[in-house]
C-alpha cells in the first residue's frame, strides 16, 4: 500500500480478515488519529475501526472503495460534491477533547512572506467558531464505490479550527487538478463562494510552505508558478 508523507500503511490479514496497518513515528500525530477516528466514528462518518493500538501503531479495519481521483474528471467531481455533506457532518459535531488548536495563520503568513513566496493577497478573514476538523480532506484522503463514499481517511492532521478554512483548502486544492472542483465542491457544501475565495491565500501559502520545506522540488516549482500567475482564488 502506498506511503503518505508522515506515516506508512501496509495491508495484513489476520485470521482471513483484511485489516490495514497504519505506522506514525510522531506520537501527537498517533493519538490524534486515535482520538479522531474514534469521533468520527461515533457522528456517523464512514472511517476505519480501531481494531488495536500500540505506541507508534494502529491496526484498523480496511476500507472498501478507490480513492475518489481514480477516475475519470467528471466522476471525480461527483464524488467530491458527495463528500461534502459528510464534511458538513464532521463540521458540526464537537471537536473531541485533546485536539490540536486552528492552525497560526498570522504565523503561517509571516513565515510566507519571509521565506518570499510569490505575492499573494493574504488577509486573515474573521475565524468562526472551532469545528472539527479533518485537517486534509482531499481526493486522496477518501474512497468510493462508484459516486458513494465508503471512507474518509488519514485523520492524523484533525483539530479544532475554521470550517470555512477547512472548506476553501480542501476546494482549492482540488481545483488545481480541475477549475470546476472548486465551485462544485462549496456549492454541494452550501456555503457562500466569496465567504469560501477569501481564505485562498492563506491555504496557498500554506501548502507552498509545506512544499519549501518538505515537499518535492517540483512540487514547490509547479505551485510557484501557479501562483505567480495568479491563479490562487
Amino acid at each position: 500500500m502506498q506511503q503518505g508523507a508522515v506515516g506508512a500503511v501496509r495491508a495484513v490479514d489476520l485470521d482471513g480478515v483484511s485489516l490495514v496497518e497504519k505506522r506514525l513515528s510522531d506520537p501527537v500525530r498517533h493519538e490524534t488519529e486515535v482520538r479522531a477516528l474514534r469521533a468520527a466514528a461515533g457522528c456517523g462518518l464512514p472511517v476505519p475501526r480501531i481494531v488495536s493500538e500500540a505506541p507508534g501503531v494502529i491496526l484498523m479495519t480496511r476500507m472498501p472503495g478507490e480513492r475518489l481521483d481514480a477516475s475519470t474528471a467528471d466522476l471525480r467531481n461527483e464524488r467530491l460534491a458527495g463528500s461534502m455533506p459528510l464534511l458538513r457532518r464532521l463540521h458540526a459535531t464537537a471537536p473531541p477533547a485533546g485536539l490540536a488548536p486552528a492552525p497560526d495563520d498570522a504565523l503561517i503568513v509571516a513565515r510566507y512572506r519571509a521565506a518570499g513566496g510569490p505575492p499573494l493577497a493574504l488577509e486573515i478573514p474573521a475565524p468562526r467558531s472551532p469545528a472539527f476538523c479533518h485537517g486534509d480532506w482531499t481526493d486522496g484522503n477518501a474512497l468510493a464505490i462508484g459516486a458513494t463514499i465508503t471512507a474518509v481517511l488519514d485523520w492524523e492532521a484533525a483539530h479544532a479550527g475554521d470550517p470555512l478554512r477547512e472548506l476553501a483548502r480542501a476546494a482549492w486544492g482540488a481545483s488545481r487538478k480541475d477549475p470546476r472542483s472548486f465551485d462544485v465542491m462549496v456549492d454541494a457544501y452550501g456555503a457562500d463562494r466569496s465567504e469560501v475565495r477569501a481564505w485562498t491565500p492563506i491555504v496557498a501559502a500554506e501548502l507552498w510552505l509545506w512544499f519549501a520545506e518538505a515537499g518535492p522540488p517540483e512540487y514547490l516549482a509547479e505551485l510557484t508558478r501557479q501562483l505567480a500567475s495568479g491563479r490562487v482564488a
